[in-house]
């Protein structure tokens, strides 16, 4: 029988394609031998061989607690970008040139095993190390319909990553657990080539910054959780064993949020409470702004939950990071504001 599409083919409707199901076809998160040997073949590279250290501080698992969830939720993304981008009638994920479009599905098939490799590594520590349970898929959603806004997500929550791999470094390093810290580097190496990629493919220059933003493990945790993960998809055992306080969920209610044009300007966020509960008036929070490696600024909340953005003044390009506290500081860095955080956090992106 003839389907309608062999009957009417100008008449193809683009479906994009759903995160995929867990596990993948390649047994991802559990492959087998043959199939570790495959996705490291697509990675073009290799687990590391050397022996795992022989114990880790609390925090430090819980670093590679969050390092785990990060990289599934990355494997999902990649996953279904590559289905959206070689589907029969690819729609809105459509890239014309064939020299464009082949260099764009190897690189992204590259990226889905290499995500995979750092999630494998990062279960690995959490078992056999910290003798925790591997962290397990969630099921996922992600607010993308073309390939420009999908590559822009890419280039944002990577941003998150990178700034908060540079914080699980320094935790590891006063955790006094120097084994791992070279790893983590190579990690930060990797996905800074990546975010160079994205960012040439929207047009902008590579190097988004010369220090870029720092985060923290709280916000990473929370910026997934938020925005990527099904609400109650997640193996509740195993979600629980995250050692990760929430946060609030705080939204940049702008046109065209996350992206912002340079300059001063007035910024409206909608707040909620970690229980559901909508926040209608702000006037004892304030809105603290982490951008590069400088000292996060705080501006006072109006009733009506609208800041001061005073890019000027501080050449806030890049990600920046916005959290809501109860508090005016000060704060030395991105972890005291991590710490102090009722809400957040909200990514906004200069550049």
């Amino acid at each position: 029988m003839l389907s309608f599409f062999s009957v009417v083919p100008f008449l193809a409707a683009f479906t994009a394609a759903a995160p995929p199901s867990f596990p993948l076809s390649n047994g991802f998160p559990n492959p087998s031998p043959a199939a570790l040997n495959d996705i490291q073949q697509q990675a073009l590279g290799t687990l590391p061989n050397g022996p795992p250290p022989t114990k880790l501080a609390n925090s430090s698992c819980t670093s590679f607690q969050v390092i785990a969830f990060n990289e599934i939720h990355e494997v999902a993304f990649f996953s279904e970008l590559l289905a959206n981008i070689t589907a029969h009638h690819p729609g809105d994920y459509a890239i014309h040139d064939p020299k464009k479009k082949d260099l764009v599905v190897k690189t992204i098939t590259a990226i889905i095993a290499q995500e995979e490799l750092h999630a494998l590594n990062a279960e690995t520590v959490l078992t056999q190390v910290c003798k925790l349970p591997a962290i397990q898929p969630c099921r996922y959603k992600y607010a993308v319909s073309d390939f420009n806004s999908a590559i822009q997500l890419a280039s944002t929550f990577t941003d998150v990553v990178l700034g908060t791999l540079g914080d699980t470094q320094a935790l590891f390093g006063a955790n006094s657990d120097p084994s791992v810290i070279a790893p983590v580097a190579s990690i930060i190496g990797q996905e800074g080539e990546q975010d160079g990629y994205f960012r040439s493919l929207l047009g902008k220059i590579p190097s988004a910054l010369p220090f870029l933003t720092a985060s923290s493990g709280r916000f990473a945790f929370s910026a997934i959780n938020q925005n990527f993960v099904v609400p109650g998809s997640c193996p509740q055992d195993n979600f629980n064993t995250i050692a990760v306080p929430p946060l609030g969920l705080l939204v940049l209610d702008e046109p065209g949020a996350p992206v912002l044009k340079p300059g001063n300007q007035s910024l409206k966020f909608t707040l909620t409470a970690v229980g559901g509960a909508a926040v209608s008036d702000c006037t004892p929070l304030w809105v603290v702004y982490i951008n590069q490696q400088n000292t996060p600024v705080v501006k006072k909340l109006s009733s009506h939950c609208e800041a001061e953005f005073p890019y000027d003044q501080f050449e806030m390009n890049g990600l920046t990071l916005a959290a809501v506290t109860d508090c005016a500081g000060p704060f030395a860095n991105a972890d005291a504001v991590a710490a102090a955080a009722l809400f957040g956090p909200a990514l906004i992106e200069v550049n």
